[in-house]
């Protein structure tokens, strides 16, 4: 048994001290990036916010929606199973599926920007097997692969194959991992050390989970992260799947008791480890987009940070003490 007693921090636990700045407004900022990914070789331009691989939110009118702001839509795996092809062929797709989807993956590479495989636990030497596969039979892809939270097996995943990282372990506002295991690590820590490491070889992380608000995702694109995945946040909008009851619409995650009856995963040495919670309806998902970009336009201009780039550089940390936590409803 060990003990590390380095301080670890969140999201919550931090602000962004603001700078002496040059800048006249919020329009002088660009959001867009250029990637260029380690193995593909291949590169990416667009605004690096992306749409959770959940039910509820990874679905085609929220690619088609997203795709009009140069944002990034993970179908939910379901689609990969069931309708490979509902989503088209698109620049802004990321499709990841489990370890047992490979081949799957591999037939349909060609309709998807990036491919990958997504997993609770990112940390076992047969995921570590199976992104060596999938960079074997994919070699001119970008293959995603995820979910961990530390810097050495983030090296482990890109070394293996993988071109971006996802990182994040129970962050998510539906997700019980840290309850009912006690496993996790704070997010902004996760994302700072990850991130490091992975540039440090020439790769990429996402910075998946823990965000409640557009500062949320600030905080992330400032600690390093090449892309932010959300699902909370885009939750309860016309675009996602399902419907509305007495103003809210149900959110869940993809290892809650709501996931697992909808696509049979139920098992005997499975536990739950997501909830179902209900969010207020929302409307159109166009105008939650753009009060995010706004939100991540002003932070740059406090700090003088003229593209989404260059603003870790320009950040400071502030830490802060903070009790409070943003729930999007309540659960059912």
């Amino acid at each position: 048994m060990l003990i590390n007693d380095d301080i670890k921090l969140d999201y919550s636990d931090v602000l962004i001290r603001p700078k002496r700045s040059t800048m006249n407004s919020r329009s002088d900022v660009s959001l867009k990036r250029t990637h260029t990914f380690l193995h593909s070789k291949e590169q990416w331009t667009g605004i690096p916010i992306m749409a959770a691989n959940m039910d509820t939110v990874g679905t085609p009118e929220m690619h088609l929606a997203l795709s009009n702001f140069d944002m990034i839509t993970s179908p939910a795996r379901h689609f990969l199973r069931d309708n490979p092809k509902a989503f088209g062929a698109g620049y802004h797709l990321c499709m990841m599926g489990g370890i047992n989807d490979i081949d799957v993956l591999r037939i349909h590479k060609n309709l998807y920007k990036f491919i990958g495989l997504d997993v609770a636990n990112g940390y076992t030497i047969r995921f570590v097997d199976a992104v060596k596969e999938l960079r074997e039979k994919c070699p001119d892809k970008t293959i995603v692969a995820g979910n961990v939270v530390t810097a050495d097996m983030t090296q482990e995943l890109i070394l293996a194959g993988a071109d971006i990282v996802k990182v994040g372990i129970g962050p998510g506002s539906v997700c019980t991992t840290r309850i009912k295991t006690g496993i996790g690590y704070p997010q902004l820590s996760a994302v700072m050390e990850c991130a490091d490491a992975a540039h440090g070889l020439g790769g990429h992380i996402i910075a998946d989970g823990g965000c409640t608000t557009s500062g949320d995702i600030v905080k992330g694109f400032a600690a390093g992260a090449d892309f932010v995945m959300v699902g909370g946040m885009l939750a309860g909008h016309d675009e996602c799947d399902g419907e509305v009851v007495d103003g809210v619409m149900k959110f869940y995650g993809m290892a809650s008791e709501s996931a697992m009856n909808r696509h049979g995963n139920n098992n005997e040495y499975r536990g739950v480890e997501g909830k179902t919670v209900e969010v207020p309806y929302r409307g159109k998902v166009e105008d939650t987009v753009k009060d995010i970009l706004s939100g991540v336009r002003s932070a740059c201009t406090y700090v003088g940070a003229t593209r989404l780039k260059s603003l870790s550089k320009c950040t400071t940390f502030i830490r802060v003490n903070n009790t409070h936590n943003t729930v999007y409803g309540k659960e059912s």
